[in-house]
């Protein structure tokens, strides 16, 4: 018997968002547009994470 977690489901529900936002770019023709916001978010929360590794580095926050 498996267990459910709030993470797992959680984990599905935002992949089951992400497929159903990608079928409805797909309907409406806009997919070039969302892969861009896409790509620019995974873009953008890798140099936030980074940013944030280094300042909490420099003042020692871990």
């Amino acid at each position: 018997m498996r267990k459910f977690s709030i993470g797992k489901t959680r984990s599905t529900l935002y992949k089951s968002a992400k497929i159903l936002g990608d079928i409805n770019a797909v309907k409406r023709g806009t997919v070039g547009r969302r892969l861009t916001y896409r790509f620019s978010g995974k873009i953008s929360a890798r140099i936030l994470s980074k940013l944030i590794r280094t300042i909490s580095k420099i003042f020692k926050l871990n």
